[in-house]
């Protein structure tokens, strides 16, 4: 198998911009909040606002997704960006091991603030704080080393530096033909999220 990075992040964490940016390599298969729609929208939605009647996918299951990003990886390698509290209940260490991982975190002030701006009515649950920072924990201790961490406001100062101290984490080659794009890229925009539109904060300083 191929390697999987894993990109865990938050909402509202400018995460979007960087897989927006890791698309642009071209040299890795991308997937946007994969678990995120079968938590959300799969046949037994596991989010706490969920209720009869509202959109499922029969079919669609944590466990599917984790089927489809595997088949994925034997073909070649992936990046996914998503959200460790999707998957709490996998954390396995043999279900660990199969990632590269990386983490993305943003000031809370910040993230919760840009949450309620666009959900006013989100659950606790949904924000994942607590869930990004066990992984963390978890990883450190079955690894013996943190995996790697980017701060958004980071990011979002040296955007070079930093996606160049990704990539040598994630064994990777920094590809600064990456860093900029023409506007309107945007991964969300084709996802399963509010019918395949998703209204995301943009990260203009990773586009030249």
């Amino acid at each position: 198998m191929h390697k999987i990075i894993a990109l865990w992040a938050i909402p509202r964490s400018t995460s979007t911009a960087f897989e927006w940016m890791v698309r642009q390599r071209g040299d890795l298969d991308c997937l946007h909040e994969p678990f995120g729609e079968a938590w959300y929208q799969g046949e037994d939605p596991l989010w706490p606002r969920f209720k009869d009647g509202e959109k499922t996918t029969p079919g669609l299951t944590i466990e599917s997704v984790w089927d489809d990003i595997q088949a994925r990886a034997a073909r070649g390698p992936v990046f996914l960006k998503d959200f460790p509290h999707y998957i709490n209940h996998m954390w396995t260490p043999d279900f660990l091991a199969q990632f590269t991982h990386a983490f993305l975190i943003r000031d809370p002030a910040k993230t919760i603030s840009s949450v309620y701006n666009k959900w006013p009515d989100f659950d606790e649950l949904e924000v994942g704080f607590p869930e990004q920072r066990a992984l963390f924990d978890l990883l450190a201790a079955l690894n013996g080393a943190p995996p790697p961490v980017i701060d958004s406001d980071d990011l979002l100062e040296d955007p070079d530096s930093m996606v160049a101290a990704f990539c040598e984490a994630v064994g990777i080659p920094f590809l600064p033909d990456a860093m900029s794009w023409e506007p309107g890229g945007d991964p969300s925009a084709h996802s399963w999220w509010d019918g395949g539109v998703v209204s995301r904060e943009p990260c203009p300083i990773l586009r030249a």
